[in-house]
């Protein structure tokens, strides 16, 4: 698991290596994903700051095209829908950037989606360990995947399946009780060195 040394907002070469990320990376985006509760819109949208990139949140997207919530478009429609629609509108959006894309927490499962974001974007793993997903996820009543009677069996179930799928994605960092701005941090000191933009190149 990846944890460089930080580089904060208040580093004296702060904007500098921001702004030499953003040229190096081109018209790519930087994709968010990881299980629901691990903070990639939350930190997604700090990222897109730093980096003075557009910050687009798949899940709202999804919602927009279908005039729906997301727990609405499951109810009415089923999950192999709204998976369907997610795998386009994930698509489309790649098709924009370059820009900060959180997605949905079984967007990267998709091998189609998985293709299209290794062809136009970083994928950066978010990853949590179970209790701190569950204190996050429990706080809210939006995610239809947990309308259960055992929530955290649903979560380890999740876990065992789609960690290994996540780790393909290009960088993993650990989502762990912190600001968010420290993993902003760490995720921009490993994008800074990385071999996908050249590593360190400013």
């Amino acid at each position: 698991m990846s944890r460089a040394t930080s580089v904060t907002r208040d580093s004296p070469n702060a904007a500098a290596i921001a702004a030499g990320i953003k040229r190096r990376l081109g018209a790519r985006s930087l994709v968010m994903v990881g299980l629901m509760g691990c903070g990639k819109s939350s930190v997604g949208r700090r990222l897109a700051q730093r980096l003075d990139l557009a910050f687009i949140d798949a899940d709202d997207e999804i919602e927009r095209s279908a005039q729906k919530t997301i727990p609405e478009i499951f109810a009415d429609h089923g999950e192999a829908y709204f998976r369907d629609g997610e795998r386009r509108v994930i698509r489309r959006i790649l098709q924009n950037g370059p820009q900060v894309l959180a997605t949905g927490g079984g967007a990267y499962i998709n091998p189609e989606t998985r293709a299209a974001i290794r062809s136009a974007g970083i994928a950066i793993w978010l990853k949590a360990e179970l209790p701190i997903l569950m204190r996050r996820v429990l706080k809210r009543d939006n995610r239809p995947l947990l309308k259960v009677d055992d929530p955290e069996a649903v979560m380890r179930g999740l876990i065992e399946a789609r960690y290994p799928i996540y780790a393909e994605a290009d960088l993993v960092v650990e989502s762990r009780d912190v600001p968010h701005e420290v993993i902003v941090d760490e995720i921009i000191a490993i994008l800074d060195g990385h071999p996908l933009l050249g590593g360190g190149q400013g």
